[in-house]
């Protein structure tokens, strides 16, 4: 799970891994996304194996760390964008077929979906946010 990072890779990881769940209840997300995607330094590393190593560590937390695709996004576009990777994070709604309304978070790079568990899903969703906002980059 942990091959291509290094140990100081993987103690940041579970580090934002610990405080950016909570914080997703706590703080208005477009103001948490502008905060997370700010860069700075980061060592080498392989993106999938960043990937993998945070869902690992959050799939093994409790509530509020608990595993959703919206934590998993944050942590992930935390560090990559950190890293410098020019990447966004999206969010999206759909209507089940019982009616009820869902939602999913996801990455995109280079207009991709990037690093997703389940490439498919984005696209059964309408997109109702991006981070950084491409609008207000003007």
């Amino acid at each position: 799970m942990s091959e291509g990072l290094s140990a100081g890779l993987r103690v940041r990881a579970l580090v934002a891994a610990l405080w950016i769940p909570p914080l997703i209840s706590l703080v208005s997300f477009q103001r948490l996304a502008a905060w997370l995607g700010r860069p700075g330094p980061m060592p080498p590393f392989e993106d999938a194996a960043l990937a993998s190593w945070v869902d690992g560590v959050l799939r093994r937390l409790p509530w509020p760390w608990r595993y959703t695709c919206l934590k998993r996004a944050a942590v992930l576009y935390h560090l990559l964008r950190r890293a410098g990777r020019p990447l966004q994070l999206v969010i999206g709604v759909r209507r089940g077929p019982d009616g009820k309304l869902g939602a999913h978070a996801w990455l995109v790079r280079d207009q991709r979906i990037y690093l997703e568990l389940e490439p498919e899903a984005p696209a059964a969703h309408t997109v109702i946010a991006i981070f950084p906002d491409p609008s207000a980059a003007t």
